[in-house]
């Protein structure tokens, strides 16, 4: 996850019985690649201990004692110069009349004013308390000096109240961290389309017509554009998968719900990851086909072209200026990807072998060779669906300039 490689990420945390959360998100984000500090509360230090903090991330937490100690006039200020994150989750009300009035009576708050990078929060709180005016007119201030709100959601509450003021999961926040992280990236201010999954062709009620697809690749394509600062529609046919955080999803289940999706799309890219079906049934039974009525005779016809109805749409309307498709072959791999390049006049395509044990649909990785319209062609190594992703990424932000 190059996003948070190396990262410098500042993890306050509040009293609030989600503390508990907040060491899974300081976890991910240290198994992300990121540096991460935590800065204990008082009350925070009441659930959850700086030795958890410390276990899970490899570096020391700071508490009050240190606002005191021998670093006391310079530790907020090196924090806030070098932090390329503070992300506060949980925060309390408390901690939330304190951000917002410019209050600075512990090692966070102090820290907050000194830091000169976006900030997160993700907050928590019990009863009427989120709805309460003066926490949203504290909410209001920090949303209009850029803070960013993640949640909070509305479910059980730890005094057994039902209602708004749960802190989101860990990996929501962790989606909008990778947002804001990226906010700047390669291709920032773009928007692009990514689909994803096999779809699916009815047969009767029960039955469908579908293809290996887990749209782990799509998926993973999706976040890498997040990554590099974009806007993304998700077009995804159904998948066991979680979408990532911050993109706009269209669910379709049919090829010709996503040619109609893609066409009422329009972007600077378009990534074609999915594996749209190639035929269909000519008709689909209005009840469930019973096998006492014997073996049906499913007759099939050709599917729409998604690639084929873009690449001609694409100079009357300027739909898409990049457009990649994927060509999953077993066999005659680079000719066929070749053909397929040419003949739905994309910029470049993307060709695996299906195959492979260790590429193609289900597993973690993949083998591609990259072939584009120039004629160049670039083969990669075994990698993992998400680095595929980010080169993918990498040639299209070229390909744009």
């Amino acid at each position: 996850m190059s996003i948070l490689s190396g990262k410098h990420i500042l993890l306050g945390v509040t009293g609030s019985i989600a503390g508990y959360k907040a060491a899974d998100l300081a976890s991910k984000l240290a198994q992300a690649g990121a540096q991460v500090d935590v800065i204990l509360t008082g009350a925070g230090e009441k659930f959850v201990t700086p030795l958890t903090f410390q276990s899970v991330t490899g570096r020391r937490a700071y508490t009050d004692v240190d606002l005191w100690g021998k670093e006391a006039h310079v530790l907020h200020v090196s924090f806030g110069k070098t932090a390329d994150l503070l992300v506060i989750a949980p925060c309390t009300a408390d901690t939330m009349a304190k951000l917002a009035n410019g209050f600075a009576d512990n090692l966070l708050t102090v820290t907050a004013l000194a830091a000169q990078c976006p900030l997160i929060i993700a907050p928590a709180m019990d009863g009427g308390m989120f709805g309460h005016p003066a926490t949203q007119e504290n909410l209001a201030k920090l949303k209009e000096r850029g803070a960013i709100i993640v949640g909070p959601a509305e479910g059980h509450l730890a005094s057994g109240l039902t209602g708004t003021g749960r802190m989101v999961e860990p990996a929501e926040i962790f989606g909008h961290i990778r947002i804001a992280l990226g906010r700047n990236g390669k291709l920032a201010g773009k928007k692009v389309v990514v689909t994803a999954g096999g779809t699916q062709e009815s047969i009767d009620p029960v039955r469908v017509i579908t293809n290996r697809s887990s749209g782990k690749q799509g998926y993973a394509l999706a976040q890498a554009v997040l990554d590099s600062g974009a806007d993304v529609c998700l077009i995804t046919a159904p998948t066991a998968l979680t979408p990532p955080v911050g993109a706009r999803v269209v669910h379709v289940k049919s090829v010709q719900e996503m040619l109609d999706a893609v066409m009422k799309e329009s972007a600077d890219v378009l990534i074609m990851a999915a594996a749209g079906a190639d035929f269909r049934p000519v008709q689909a039974a209005k009840d469930k086909l019973k096998k006492r009525d014997g073996i049906p005779q499913v007759e099939l016809e050709a599917a729409p072209d998604i690639l084929g109805t873009v690449a001609d749409s694409r100079s009357e309307k300027k739909r898409f200026q990049i457009v990649a498709g994927f060509a999953a072959e077993s066999r005659n791999l680079l000719e066929n990807a070749s053909e397929k390049l040419k003949s739905k006049k994309l910029d470049f395509i993307v060709a695996n072998n299906i195959s492979a044990e260790d590429a193609g649909f289900a597993v973690e990785t993949n083998r591609v060779t990259l072939l584009f319209a120039n004629g160049l062609k670039e083969t990669l190594p075994l990698m993992s669906k998400i680095e595929v992703a980010e080169k993918i990424i990498e040639h299209i932000s070229k390909l744009l300039e």
